[in-house]
C-alpha cells in the first residue's frame, strides 16, 4: 500500500542494535515484495523468526479444472457452497488462471489451532456476510459486511469470527495488489478525483505480541501445496514495525461512485489493480441525468478480458433472475450486455441500489469442478427473446 505506517516500538534507525530491557537484541526482519523494489516493512521480533521444528508433507490444494478452454457464459449460485467449520477447508476455487484464483468460502468457526500464510499470493477477501477480527503479526483489523481485506503475501494471520454464518468472496493474486495508478500522484497520494482516499483505508490498530516458546503450526500455501510447518516460537512476537507493506481494510460502502450525464464505462468503478486484472465496486448511485440517457449498460465485447461479477445486494438492473451470492462469468471473445427488457426498464429510473464486486482478468479463466456443481447450466441462453 503506497503510504507509510508505524505500529509498536521501533529503534531510531534501521539495521541498528535494538535491545530489550534485559540487554538482549530484538531480531530485525525485512518483510518485502518484488525483490528489494516493492513495498516493504521492517519488523522487530522477540525471537528469531526462523526457528523451524518440523515440516509436514505437502497436501495438494490446486484447483481441479473442469473447463480449460471456455467461450461459454456461466452463472454460479455462490450460496450453494456448503459451510465448513474450518476456514481453509471452506475455501472453494471457482475460477482460476496463472495470475489469480477466485474462491468462495463459508467458514463457521474461527481459526483456532493453526496460523495461515499464503506464500504465493496477495489475498483480497470481500466480506459478504459475517463480522470479526483479522489478526496478523502486523496488527489486527476489525471487519464486517462490505469490507475488503487486503492481505499481502507472506502475512501470517488468523481470522476470529463473531458469527457462524460467514460468506467470503476471495481473490488470490500472484501479482501485488495496488490502488489504481490513475488515482495517485507521483508521490503515491490518492488524488481528488479518486473515489476513496487515505482516510477511508483502515490500517492495523492493535499489535499482539507474545513471548512464548512451544510448538506453533503455520499452514503455509506454496506452489499449490499446503504445508504444516511447526515453529518453536509464537508467530505473533513482533513488538513493532514500520513501512509500506501491511494488511489493510477498505469498506465498499466508503467507495464514492463517479456518475455523469450519460452511462459511464466500467473503469469508473475500479477499486484495485494488478498488471493482470482489475477489481471494481458497483455501489448505490444516481443514474445518468441526460434527458434521453439509457441507464442500462450498452452491449459490449469482451475481446481482451474475462469479466466476473459477484452480486452482493440490491436490485441488479441489467440482469434478470439474479440473486445475492450469484457469480456471472462473461468470457473474452464474445459480446454481452443487458438481459431482454433491462434497457426498457432502465429508462427514466433515477438511481440504483445495487452492490457488486467485479473482477476483469486479462488472461482467460478456467472453470473448476466445484464451479460446475453450482452452475445453472443455462445462463448462456438467457439473452434469447
Amino acid at each position: 500500500m503506497p503510504f507509510y505506517h508505524k505500529l509498536g516500538e521501533i529503534p531510531h534507525k534501521r539495521h541498528t542494535a535494538f535491545r530489550k530491557q534485559d540487554g538482549n537484541l530484538y531480531y530485525e526482519q525485512l518483510f518485502g515484495t518484488v525483490g528489494f523494489e516493492g513495498m516493504s516493512s521492517v519488523l522487530y521480533h522477540i525471537h528469531r523468526p526462523t526457528q523451524v521444528i518440523t515440516i509436514g508433507a505437502p497436501v495438494d490444494v490446486a484447483p481441479k479444472i473442469a473447463v480449460k478452454n471456455n467461450i461459454k457464459s456461466y452463472c454460479f449460485h455462490g450460496f450453494k457452497i456448503k459451510s465448513e467449520d474450518d476456514y481453509l477447508k471452506s475455501r472453494t476455487p471457482i475460477l482460476t488462471n496463472a495470475n489469480c484464483t477466485i474462491e468462495l468460502a463459508a467458514p463457521k468457526k474461527s481459526t483456532e489451532d493453526y496460523f495461515y500464510k499464503n506464500a504465493d499470493a496477495d489475498e483480497l477477501i470481500f466480506i459478504h456476510k459475517g463480522k470479526g477480527k483479522l489478526r496478523t503479526q502486523l496488527g489486527n483489523l476489525d471487519f464486517g459486511y462490505g469490507d475488503y481485506l487486503v492481505i499481502p503475501r507472506g502475512v501470517i494471520y488468523k481470522i476470529d469470527f463473531e458469527t457462524q454464518e460467514n460468506r467470503l468472496f476471495i481473490v488470490e493474486s500472484n501479482r501485488p495488489i495496488y490502488t489504481p495508478k490513475r488515482y495517485r500522484n507521483w508521490f503515491g497520494q490518492l488524488l481528488e478525483h479518486s473515489p476513496y482516499c487515505e482516510r477511508d483505508i483502515r490500517r492495523p490498530y492493535e499489535l499482539e505480541h507474545y513471548d512464548q516458546k512451544g510448538d506453533f503450526t503455520i499452514k503455509i500455501k506454496k506452489e499449490q501445496s499446503l504445508f504444516d510447518v511447526v515453529y518453536a516460537t509464537h508467530p505473533f512476537d513482533v513488538v513493532g514495525y514500520d513501512g509500506y507493506n501491511f494488511p489493510y481494510a477498505l469498506s465498499i460502502h466508503d467507495f464514492e461512485p463517479i456518475t455523469g450525464r450519460i452511462h459511464q464505462p466500467p473503469p469508473v468503478h475500479q477499486t484495485f489493480e494488478t498488471d493482470a486484472f482489475v477489481v471494481c465496486s458497483f455501489v448505490p448511485r444516481l443514474y445518468d441525468y441526460h434527458p434521453e440517457s439509457v441507464p442500462a449498460p450498452y452491449n459490449h465485447s469482451n475481446i481482451d478480458s474475462d469479466e466476473v461479477l459477484y452480486y452482493v445486494d440490491g436490485d441488479f438492473m441489467s440482469r434478470n433472475h439474479i440473486e445475492k451470492g450469484y457469480i456471472s462469468l462473461h468470457p473474452a471473445g464474445i459480446p454481452h450486455g443487458p438481459h431482454p427488457g433491462a434497457v426498457e426498464r432502465s429508462i427514466g429510473v433515477k438511481e440504483t441500489q445495487e452492490l457488486a464486486v467485479m473482477v476483469d482478468t486479462f488472461a482467460p479463466l478456467r472453470v473448476t469442478e466445484q464451479a460446475i456443481e453450482i452452475s445453472d447450466g443455462t445462463y448462456h441462453k438467457s439473452w434469447l427473446e
